[in-house]
């Protein structure tokens, strides 16, 4: 019988999982890790080396290491939840004139779902992972706070997390920084997985070209979106381009026209499949609508509250009010913020703790309209 009772580990292959389940097993928990299959890399790959977490490699590590620890791992097949919910949402927001983040969807919507499942099958009492952040309790509530490396601190992905799922959650690296859990690894008698490099794609992108994807996801809707319109804020044409989902806020590069000066995409407007380009000066916003809030430090938004608010995941935060209005919430920015991109996840902190947060929306009440001359 082990000391702490029996946790159902998420490893990805990487070394940041993999040192959460070698840091249970030693602390005297039953460890059982699961390895969660999400995409079917072999059909998808085009041939091409796959890195990241949870391919076949990745897969294999994880095996591994528990067989060489003496613990029970296992492959969760969650590709039908996923293509369903995760690449189809990629798709549809990318349509929407939306830029999405799947792992936010994944991480908090799908694998926490599909982890606690298992783990009641499996009499599991706890669930842990290798996200850089911690979960406490505080005034009968569950909150996610900051991991002790801010440079790898994870929470702003964890604003989606219910409190039934967060009472059972451990994220043992969180206390650490990254450097440290390295040496574990190494010291731990796994120096390949010490070094180990870290994958920044998208998982079911793995040669990070999204627009690819989109295309063959449905050519006949990228053949109706060739041509549209390229403009300026004041509504002049500057050019065409292929598909307005292939832009997003605060986009300089790749834009397909020279004018002699930098130009960024300010907004996208996909009721005319149109995409705006300004200046620098014009991706400055004051407020911003986020649809879908969750909280998790309070259990509803009453009046205003005064919350440190993150707009994407290396944003240091902005100081800003808050305030439901229509069932969503109006932030109001205390200083401006440059490339708010809707889609994308507002986080609203009060000191390390995750008060909550929500998709960034498009307003289109406000939607950018060519001026008339």
């Amino acid at each position: 019988m082990s000391r702490h009772g029996r946790v159902l580990v998420a490893m990805s292959g990487g070394v940041d999982s993999s040192v959460t389940a070698l840091m249970l097993h030693d602390q005297g928990y039953e460890v059982i890790g699961v390895t969660m299959k999400t995409w079917d890399y072999a059909e998808n790959s085009g041939g091409k080396r796959i890195t990241g977490c949870c391919d076949l490699d990745s897969i294999n590590d994880a095996r591994t290491l528990a067989v060489s620890r003496g613990f029970h791992h296992m492959i969760l097949d969650i590709r039908e939840e996923f293509g369903a919910a995760i690449i189809g949402n990629f798709t549809s927001e990318y349509m929407a004139g939306r830029t999405p983040n799947p792992c936010v969807l994944c991480n908090t919507f799908i694998k926490w779902e599909a982890l606690l499942k298992r783990a009641d099958m499996l009499d599991c009492e706890l669930i842990a992972t290798g996200h850089y952040a911690n979960v406490r309790e505080t005034e009968g509530r569950w909150v996610v706070s900051k991991g002790r490396d801010n440079d790898k601190d994870q929470s702003y992905v964890l604003w989606g997390l219910e409190q039934k799922n967060l009472a059972r959650t451990r994220f043992p690296v969180g206390g650490f920084k990254k450097s440290e859990i390295r040496e574990m690894a190494a010291k731990s008698g796994f120096p390949q997985l010490a070094k180990k490099s870290e994958s920044y794609e998208i998982c079911f992108i793995p040669d990070n070209d999204y627009r690819g994807f989109l295309k063959r996801k449905d050519p006949a809707a990228f053949e109706k979106l060739a041509h549209g319109r390229l403009v300026g804020t004041d509504g002049s044409a500057l050019g065409e381009h292929d598909g307005y989902p292939f832009f997003t806020i605060g986009q300089r590069k790749g834009l397909g026209i020279a004018t002699g000066r930098p130009l960024y995409v300010t907004e996208i407007v996909p009721e005319t499949n149109t995409v705006v380009l300004g200046d620098k000066e014009d991706l400055n916003k004051r407020t911003v609508w986020v649809r879908a809030p969750k909280f998790q430090k309070i259990d509803a938004l009453h009046g205003e509250l005064e919350a440190v608010t993150k707009v994407r995941y290396k944003d240091k935060g902005t100081p800003a009010t808050l305030r439901m209005e229509n069932e969503r919430v109006r932030v109001d920015l205390h200083a401006p913020v440059a490339g708010i991109a809707p889609g994308q996840s507002a986080v609203f902190y009060d000191g390390d703790d995750v008060i909550g947060g929500g998709f960034i929306d498009r307003d289109p009440a406000n939607a950018w309209t060519a001026p008339v001359s």
